[in-house]
């Protein structure tokens, strides 16, 4: 959703952009129409170049890469996690679990009791912690991306604010200047 906001942002300004060029350009009709001195200097006054909205201060918009990568990742953690999970994951009637148990270095294994249903459940206990600390990491980076992707957009809608305010002054001052003529 912040994306597509950005976007949306993105869009805005370069149509508060054309909109600015599109007043030049009437202005300078206004001051033609008004006098012949205006006229003249139009004429001799080099055309001003139309420039594209991008170039007016408002960069290409993208999401910043701080919230992409912390969708990239959640995505692949999200898929891990769906893999893992005994209710999302496909039925194995294989015994990998019990393979899986032999692997366990001895170290680790000297850091559980001795009793095997102690065992069991403290390695259960291990597993759903380091599943919730794998969650929250991931919560985490989401946050600070939507946290960077925010920033950005607030510091969008302060210049697009600005121009905005400055087009509406220059507006209400040609419409000033054609009921003048």
């Amino acid at each position: 959703e912040l994306v597509r906001q950005g976007e949306a942002l993105k869009r805005t300004e370069q149509m508060v952009d054309k909109m600015d060029q599109d007043l030049k350009t009437s202005q300078r009709h206004i001051n033609s129409i008004k006098s012949v001195w205006g006229g003249l200097v139009n004429y001799f006054k080099a055309k001003p170049p139309e420039s594209k909205p991008e170039q007016n201060g408002a960069p290409e918009y993208c999401t910043n890469s701080r919230l992409k990568e912390a969708m990239i990742s959640s995505k692949e953690q999200e898929t891990k996690y769906q893999e893992s999970h005994p209710n999302l994951r496909k039925l194995d009637n294989s015994d990998n679990d019990f393979n899986k148990a032999e692997l366990v270095s001895s170290v680790q294994r000297d850091s559980y009791p001795k009793n095997q249903h102690l065992r069991a459940y403290h390695q259960k206990i291990d597993n759903n912690l380091d599943e919730m600390s794998s969650g929250l990491s991931r919560l985490k980076n989401l946050a600070l991306g939507l946290q960077t992707e925010i920033d950005e957009q607030d510091d969008m809608l302060d210049r697009l604010t600005k121009k905005v305010e400055t087009l509406d002054v220059n507006i209400k001052s040609t419409d000033k200047k054609i009921r003048q003529l």
